[in-house]
């Protein structure tokens, strides 16, 4: 199976208490992106505010290209305290999350996630959630036709 195109990966630490600068001690390591609820926001680009409706925590790994999920993986858990007992408690409070696109650049792209990277997701209570991207939907075509 042909390696995807591009893979993306981002922890998500979600709740409406939580405290980033709480979560970064936690875990030892900074966020690449954090708000607390009820925080303004103001688009980089179009300048609209808003206010977040709720607490986030995230740390992203950088974009592989070609894609490498695992690789991801492996970088932004290295980072962050291996301790079961900080994983409890933080999936006790808050929603965990590991965020991933992956980018297609053909019909059939595929990628693998080692057992060792579920059996860390699964021990820290981390739901891996997966967006895949086709390149043209006009070129895809269903295998129910």
């Amino acid at each position: 199976m042909p390696a995807l195109e591009k893979t993306k990966a981002c922890l998500k630490i979600l709740g409406d208490d939580l405290i980033p600068d709480e979560v970064s001690r936690l875990l030892g390591a900074e966020p690449t992106g954090a708000r607390t609820r009820g925080e303004i926001l103001i688009g980089k680009a179009s300048g609209h505010r808003r206010v977040a409706r709720t607490g986030v925590w995230s740390l992203r790994a950088q974009d592989r290209l070609p894609g490498d999920l695992n690789a991801q993986i492996h970088d932004i858990f290295a980072r962050l305290s291996g301790d079961p007992v900080v994983w409890a408690q933080l999936q006790s409070r808050f929603e965990l999350n590991l965020f991933c696109g992956l980018f297609m650049d053909a019909r059939n792209n595929g990628e693998t996630i080692s057992p060792a990277n579920l059996r860390l997701l699964g021990e820290r209570g981390v739901e891996l959630q997966l967006d895949i991207y086709t390149p043209d939907p006009d070129e895809v075509t269903s295998y129910l036709e």
